[in-house]
């Protein structure tokens, strides 16, 4: 019986071992081209530039680009590779998707081994992979918020470096090197691909892309009109500039007015757990049967089922779209 379990772990490593030296072989030329586009834009870094200086997390960040590099041939679309480039992970879509099916294998393994229960596996999965896609979405939404408190000064750098005699290109570089992230982030990028002979016009619309601001839209299409027909471009970003500082100043005005139901609806999330926990510190024996019965587990997920969709309809409220 063993040596028939041997034979087949054997034969099953080979299959493997051949699928994966043709899939390296197929994925050979495409990773040369772009290390090559790597190189010019300074998109990634090689790895075997660090082997000298490289430790255990080197050696896992490696194994994992490794890993998202063979799963890349199956990828069937660029969604996660632009929130990628919207959060500035260094990392790819494929890599990303590697990393949600790591966290929900830990969080069904975690889940599992408290409940010993298929279900509660499944729960835990979901329960990872969630996570994950909750810090990704959340670093997104900062940092474009980030972006757009920026982009006032942008423009009025961008502004007076032109009446100062520089080009428009050479203002961008200027930002580059004298803002903050992620504004200068993003301008570096766009100043690669423009070295890549990408044409500015395209190279504004994958910014856009990637900082989802519609003041940012604003300047686009100012950028661009004045390519075409002319006109003073630091007298027009200026206007920009103080129509985005009065937006803004609206925003907070509004964020102040709503803070009172911002705050009714975290407190109603949080008090149902604040009083569990009290309950259960004043008597341990009170909450069993929610956790130890069928009927407490259902009720126990439907309360945070009503919990998640009551915060939901008050964050749904309070924001308002200026």
């Amino acid at each position: 019986m063993i040596f028939k379990l041997i034979i087949a772990l054997l034969a099953a490593l080979i299959v493997f071992s051949i699928f994966m030296f043709f899939l390296g072989r197929k994925n050979k030329e495409k990773q040369n081209i772009k290390k090559r586009i790597a190189y010019f834009s300074d998109y990634r870094t090689d790895p075997s530039a660090t082997a000298k200086n490289a430790s255990i997390g080197d050696f896992f960040f490696n194994l994992f680009h490794r890993g998202g590099e063979m799963l890349e041939p199956f990828k069937k679309s660029n969604s996660f590779d632009t929130k990628m480039q919207q959060a500035d992970w260094p990392m790819t879509g494929t890599e990303f998707q590697l990393a949600l099916v790591i966290l929900g294998t830990l969080g069904a393994v975690l889940f599992y081994g408290y409940t010993i229960q298929i279900v509660g596996a499944i729960l835990g999965f979901a329960f990872g992979a969630l996570l994950g896609w909750t810090v990704l979405n959340f670093c997104i939404q900062r940092r474009q918020a980030a972006f757009t408190n920026q982009l006032s000064d942008m423009l009025k750098m961008i502004a007076d470096a032109m009446r100062a005699g520089f080009s428009f290109m050479q203002a961008l570089e200027h930002v580059a090197r004298e803002m903050d992230a992620p504004a200068s982030r993003e301008v570096q990028k766009l100043m690669r691909e423009t070295n890549l002979r990408i044409p500015l016009e395209t190279a504004l619309e994958n910014m856009s892309m990637r900082v989802q601001s519609k003041d940012f839209d604003l300047v686009i299409t100012a950028v661009l009109i004045q390519r075409q027909v002319g006109g003073n471009l630091s007298q027009i970003l200026d206007n920009i500039s103080e129509t985005i500082n009065a937006r803004l100043r609206m925003k907070q005005e509004i964020k102040t007015l709503t803070s009172q139901g911002r705050m009714s609806g975290i407190i109603l999330a949080l008090l149902p757990i604040a009083l569990a926990f009290l309950i259960t510190t004043i008597n341990p024996d009170y909450l069993k049967p929610l956790i130890e019965e069928d009927i407490g587990h259902i009720a126990v997920g439907f309360a945070i089922f009503l919990e998640i969709v009551g915060y939901f309809v008050i964050k749904r409220i309070v924001n308002i779209d200026t």
